[in-house]
């Protein structure tokens, strides 16, 4: 009798002691949506890219981290993609921000591109 209690305290323990639930948002990264102050800042799409006029493909990244470092101070770049559109080409740089939040910036490399 003393065993078959045991074994029911047991069992009620373990049910009990469920593993912590998560949530789809608790398991992805920390992500915004785009608030109005990114869209004034602009890149934050094709349509409103950040246009860099310059000659070379060297002194275009320099434009794109400047800008990056005088818009979001601190940030950190995770990855860095090219796109094409509209006979347009574009630089989309993905970073965080130093609070942790994860954005992307567009910018128009149609100027330097292959340069």
């Amino acid at each position: 009798m003393k065993s078959i209690f045991s074994v029911l305290i047991f069992v009620t323990l373990v049910a009990c002691s469920s593993p912590k639930k998560t949530t789809a948002s608790s398991t992805k990264a920390t992500s915004a949506k785009v608030t109005k102050m990114d869209m004034m800042k602009g890149g934050t799409s094709f349509d409103n890219a950040i246009v860099i006029k310059v000659k070379t493909e060297s002194a275009g990244v320099a434009e794109e981290y400047r800008w990056l470092a005088e818009t979001y101070p601190g940030y950190s770049t995770i990855r860095k993609t090219q796109a094409s559109r509209e006979n347009k080409h574009y630089d989309i740089i993905t970073f965080k921000t130093r609070e942790g939040i994860e954005k992307n910036a567009y910018f128009d490399i149609t100027s330097f591109y292959k340069k």
